[in-house]
């Protein structure tokens, strides 16, 4: 059996508006990121992400991030492409505090790490239904760059 390996598809940068605070509950803290934008850049697929989607982040008590994002981009031809992506953001106390008061931080000081699923319909755009992906996250003030590889 043969190694995997990975492929670089395409960058997904996801413009966020202000986070919806829920507050603390009994198993974490719930925010939910609003999307309102973006691009989709990379040797395999290129268009924009549509408004209207949102990250749902559960900042469990141990201060791990763990992110459901549900969003649409679209393909430059119109193809409407949705994206179910489930990840990680683990940082230190310190590097989260930066974080969460906009200062830039270098993305080799947290780990954000995930693993989207697309549903495309049939046709140019169907092979992304059809294919497991994986993706770094670099985390903004204003948006994500999620770099998107394929599994070969």
């Amino acid at each position: 059996m043969g190694n995997l390996e990975l492929d670089f598809a395409f960058e997904i940068v996801a413009e966020l508006s202000a986070p919806l605070d829920n507050g603390p509950g009994r198993h974490g803290h719930r925010r939910i990121n609003p999307i309102v934008g973006g691009s989709v850049t990379g040797p395999q697929l290129n268009g924009r992400v549509l408004p209207g989607g949102a990250d749902y982040e559960w900042v469990r008590t141990d201060g791990c991030s763990v992110l459901q994002a549900h969003y649409t981009m679209e393909a430059t031809d119109g193809t409407p492409i949705y994206i179910r992506n489930n990840g990680l953001f683990i940082a230190s106390t310190e590097i989260l505090r930066r974080v969460d008061e906009g200062e830039a931080v270098e993305d080799d000081l947290y780990y954000f790490r995930c693993s989207p699923i697309f549903e495309a319909p049939e046709g140019k755009h169907g092979w992304l239904s059809d294919r497991i992906f994986v993706g770094k996250g670099i985390f903004k003030q204003s948006h994500v760059i999620i770099k998107v590889f394929q599994v070969l």
